[in-house]
């Protein structure tokens, strides 16, 4: 200290260390910074966009439910991109034409119903594709018999659409009954 003082007469030696000191943070900073040459680019979309990407899922998924649950035909397939495959254990696999006239045909059954509900337990988004890890709850109720639940643990896979939507393009599902 003594020979800052000698270089720095008359509180100069102050300044120095406000000098120093903003050296110190601008070159922290500097070193968090990409390095252009490294070919890292740094992210072009905001922090939250993953983050209204799973409301946005969160929202779809439910809006469906709703849809099914109020036996809606106009709505039954909203969820569900034209590219589907969907794989239901135990079932052949289908596309988005033959998973809809199997949904239609459930709805329209006047001898049951059919009531879903669900739980998300994660939503993962990369840029335009999210996976999603749920349990769908299927409750089939038919007069003169026992109510029955059938758990569909399921990984769907959903793709933002042309319009900004989030559907399902691929789904994997594993029903169990209780």
């Amino acid at each position: 200290m003594q020979s800052i003082r000698r270089r720095f007469p008359h509180r100069s030696h102050q300044r120095f260390r406000k000098l120093t000191s903003g050296s110190i943070i601008l070159a922290s900073a500097w070193a968090v910074l990409p390095d252009p040459s490294s070919g890292t680019e740094p992210p072009t979309k905001p922090l939250t966009e993953p983050l209204r990407a799973e409301d946005e899922i969160r929202s779809a998924v439910e809006h469906w439910r709703t849809a099914f649950n109020a036996r809606n035909e106009q709505q039954i397939c909203d969820l569900f991109a034209p590219d589907l495959i969907a794989n239901y254990q135990g079932e052949p696999e289908r596309d988005y034409a033959s998973l809809c006239e199997m949904l239609r045909a459930a709805i329209r059954d006047p001898y049951k119903t059919y009531q879903y509900s669900l739980g998300i337990n994660e939503i993962m988004v990369y840029g335009d594709t999210a996976v999603v890890r749920l349990v769908w709850e299927l409750s089939v109720d038919k007069a003169g018999s026992p109510k029955e639940t059938i758990e569909e643990p399921a990984v769907d896979i959903f793709r933002r659409q042309t319009d900004g939507g989030w559907k399902i393009s691929r789904y994997l599902a594993y029903p169990s009954s209780r």
